[in-house]
């Protein structure tokens, strides 16, 4: 299933999107160079389908590309981040 991640920074969210339609998205507040994420949701009909964890891929990579942190206060997105040692280093100090 092809998909892709944005940033709609107007909405303040990351988007996944596919078929040009927004499954999951991901809620930001920035600060500098740190995004707090409150809140991650899946299209109720998507769910269980790992598309949350393709948008937070996507979002971790934009994140790091862009020299940037997170703060995750959304449980999934910080249960996330805790299976992927490799992301530890985009935690906001």
């Amino acid at each position: 299933m092809d998909h892709i991640v944005r940033d709609n920074p107007d909405r303040c969210r990351y988007e996944l999107v596919i078929d040009d339609r927004i499954i999951s998205v991901a809620d930001y507040v920035l600060d500098g160079t740190m995004l707090t994420v409150p809140h991650v949701e899946t299209e109720p009909a998507m769910r269980g389908q790992g598309m949350a964890d393709r948008l937070m891929r996507g979002m971790l990579d934009d994140l790091r590309a862009g020299g940037r942190t997170i703060r995750p206060l959304c449980s999934f997105a910080a249960d996330f981040i805790h299976q992927h040692p490799d992301d530890h280093e985009l935690l906001a100090g």
